[in-house]
C-alpha cells in the first residue's frame, strides 16, 4: 500500500519536472531568437499570476458549474455521516458536502486545502452505492484533498498557460518578428512546429498528472478505509452503469471520480482518469497485502 502511494508520488514529481522542461526550452528559444530573456520572465510571471487566481477561485467555480446544491445532516443523514466518519478518521476538517441533482453515478472534491474542502456526490451515486461503497468513493475525493491534488494541479495549469503563452509568442515571432530571424524560413518553419507541438505536449502531460492523482487518491482512500475491495467494487459499479452527466464541463473532468465526458476517438490518450480496469487490478492488489 505505502509502495503505491510512494510510486504514485514519484511518478508526478518526475512528470512535472518534464512540464518545466518543455517550459524551459520554450523560454530559451524564445529569449535566444528575440535576444531578450524578459519576454520569458513576462510570460512566465504572468502565467503563474493566472494559476494563482484560479487556485483561490476554482473551488466554488466547480461547485457553481455542477449545480449542486449544499446540505446539512439533517438533509441527507448517509451521506454526511459517512464522510463525517471519514474527517474523524483522518483528523481531517469537516469538508462542506454537497448533491447534485443528476442520475450519472458520479462524485467529485474540490478545494485548495483540507481547511477549505468540498465533496460532492450525485444522486445516481447514492442510488447505487451500497454503504461500504459510498464510503470508498467518498475515501478517494478526500484522499484528492489530503493530498493537496488541486494544488498540483494549479501548478499543471499555470504550466499549461505559460507553454500556450510562449508558444504563441514564437509564432508570432514566425510570421512578424523582423530582428534576429530576417524572415528566415527555418525559424519560420520551427515556430510553426512549437506552436503546434508545444500545446499539445503539455496537455498530454497535464492530462498524465491527472491519472497520476486519480492513482495516488485510490490508494489513498484505500488506506483510509482498510477495504480496497469496496472502492473496487464501486468502480465498477462506475464502469457498467456510468453515463455522461447532464451538465458536462470539459474544464472539470479531472476532478470526477469517473470520466464524466463521452468517449471519443482518442479518449485513451487525452482522458483525465487511468483506465478503470487497472484502477481496479491495483485496488484489488493492495487488498491483498493488508
Amino acid at each position: 500500500m505505502y509502495r503505491a502511494i510512494r510510486r504514485n508520488k514519484v511518478n508526478s514529481f518526475f512528470i512535472i519536472l518534464l512540464f518545466l522542461g518543455i517550459v524551459g526550452g520554450l523560454g530559451y528559444l524564445a529569449a535566444y531568437i528575440y535576444r531578450s530573456p524578459g519576454i520569458v520572465i513576462t510570460v512566465v510571471a504572468v502565467a503563474a499570476i493566472y494559476a494563482v487566481i484560479q487556485y483561490f477561485m476554482a473551488g466554488r467555480q466547480a461547485i457553481s458549474m455542477s449545480g449542486a446544491r449544499r446540505i446539512t445532516q439533517a438533509d441527507h443523514p448517509r451521506l454526511y455521516r459517512i464522510v463525517e466518519n471519514l474527517a474523524i478518521t483522518t483528523g481531517t476538517p469537516m469538508p462542506e458536502v454537497y448533491i447534485i441533482d443528476d442520475p450519472a453515478p458520479n462524485a467529485f472534491a474540490t478545494g485548495r486545502d483540507p481547511e477549505h474542502a468540498m465533496v460532492a456526490a450525485t444522486t445516481g451515486l447514492l442510488d447505487l452505492m451500497t454503504d461500504p461503497e459510498l464510503e470508498g468513493v467518498m475515501a478517494h475525493e478526500l484522499g484528492h484533498v489530503r493530498n493537496y491534488d488541486i494544488r498540483v494541479s494549479m501548478i499543471v495549469y499555470g504550466l499549461v498557460v505559460a507553454v500556450g503563452m510562449i508558444a504563441d509568442v514564437l509564432v508570432r515571432m514566425a510570421f512578424f518578428g523582423r530582428s534576429n530571424n530576417n524572415g528566415n524560413p527555418i525559424v519560420l518553419v520551427f515556430g510553426l512546429v512549437a506552436m503546434l507541438i508545444a500545446p499539445l505536449v503539455a496537455s498530454v502531460v497535464q492530462l498524465a498528472v491527472s491519472r497520476q492523482r486519480e492513482y495516488l487518491a485510490d490508494a489513498t482512500g484505500a488506506l483510509t478505509t482498510r477495504h480496497p475491495e469496496a472502492l473496487a467494487s464501486a468502480l465498477h459499479k462506475l464502469s457498467t452503469h456510468g453515463q455522461p452527466l447532464q451538465r458536462q464541463q470539459s474544464s472539470m473532468a479531472h476532478l470526477w471520480i469517473a470520466d464524466p465526458l463521452k468517449p471519443g476517438v482518442v479518449q485513451r490518450l487525452f482522458a483525465t482518469h487511468p483506465p478503470i480496469p487497472e484502477r481496479i487490478r491495483r485496488l484489488l492488489d493492495m487488498g491483498g497485502k493488508f
